[in-house]
């Protein structure tokens, strides 16, 4: 018989053709996530899943799923997945690191211009049939001139500071780890202390991981470092900016706005998460910017990620060690390369 493999979100053709040669593939073809009970159904007797950014897999799920070999994760970022309880049980746990960096940084560098420049505003303002021609109105804040302060300099915020570089702003950056000096030449980019980026940046960029160091990392208190009137973009995790706080900080005028392209309810691994965004940011629609996870959403490069999810799967199912395993199943721990994507 031939091994199954569940497919929890759409993808493209050529990625059920790959499986479907050798696998038997269910896959959810619709837009939207399965009930959690219909997903265990459908897992029940799986050897192999490939799931997505709505996803969140635990120790209980995978004890319903006795046959699982392997979680291929169509994803970089997998803090929705429980990493360790997959080793624990022998299940081998993959991701495809590359593919989403360099549209996720486009996509941010996309925030900034949009929400600096009113592109929306804009738009909505010719819809309205008031447009009569040029007027002195909507003006905004250029790249050009600009400092940009990127905390998280991992694979992303190093392909946005390259993306950056042609538009004459300063970049400076915060991170744990620092880069090596060569590197930040390469990419033009400043070391600074958090409290000196969060104080000179006309742009602050978080692209970080969600983590207990980093879970709303920008809070109350470090919006109120900000420079005054200066713009946020959160590209990285919800949870590591706090909604509330900046919802409160545009009302008062110390931001003068707010893109993001992830929510703090996305993140299912984080029992406090909130089940809504916030509706004071919702009802912000001149300081706000908000996509609804857009980072990777280039139709070729989803149709990659999902390719190399399968390509994992299969390795795992054919006894082979897969090409993107964070882990070593049976063993305690992931490998130290494993962390480093993380972080990534």
């Amino acid at each position: 018989m031939k091994q199954k493999v569940v497919i929890t979100q759409h993808v493209h053709q050529e990625v059920l053709d790959l499986l479907s040669s050798s696998c038997e593939v269910v896959a959810n073809m619709t837009t939207e996530p399965w009930p959690p009970e219909q997903l265990r159904a459908m897992c029940r007797d799986a050897q192999g899943i490939m799931v997505f950014m709505p996803d969140s897999i635990d120790g209980d799920f995978l004890d319903s799923c006795p046959e699982l070999e392997v979680v291929g994760a169509a994803l970089k970022g997998y803090d929705n997945f429980d990493v360790q309880a997959c080793t624990d049980r022998g299940i081998w746990f993959t991701n495809v690191p590359d593919l989403l960096t360099i549209p996720t940084a486009e996509l941010t560098v996309g925030l900034m211009i949009g929400l600096s420049r009113h592109m929306q505003e804009g738009d909505r303002f010719i819809r309205s049939d008031r447009f009569q021609g040029w007027r002195p109105h909507l003006y905004g804040t250029g790249l050009s001139g600009s400092t940009v302060g990127i905390i998280g300099m991992g694979a992303v915020g190093q392909a946005t500071a390259r993306c950056l570089q042609g538009f004459g702003s300063r970049l400076i950056y915060f991170d744990q780890q620092r880069l090596p000096p060569i590197k930040e030449q390469h990419l033009s980019l400043t070391f600074t202390p958090l409290e000196t980026l969060l104080a000179e940046s006309d742009f602050t960029v978080v692209i970080l991981p969600l983590t207990e160091a980093t879970h709303r990392m920008i809070d109350q208190e470090a919006l109120s470092r900000m420079k005054e009137g200066s713009f946020l973009i959160n590209t990285g995790r919800g949870s590591v900016v706090d909604e509330e706080a900046v919802a409160e900080a545009l009302a008062s005028g110390r931001l003068a706005g707010y893109a993001a392209d992830v929510f703090a309810m996305e993140d299912w691994a984080w029992h406090e998460r909130p089940p809504a965004i916030p509706r004071n940011l919702l009802e912000n629609r001149k300081q706000t910017f908000l996509t609804p996870h857009l980072g990777s959403a280039v139709n070729t490069v989803r149709r990659q990620i999902a390719m190399e999810a399968a390509k994992n799967i299969l390795q795992a199912l054919g006894g082979k060690t897969p090409q993107g395993a964070l882990n070593q199943p049976g063993s305690k721990c992931m490998t130290s390369e494993a962390c480093d994507r993380k972080t990534g």
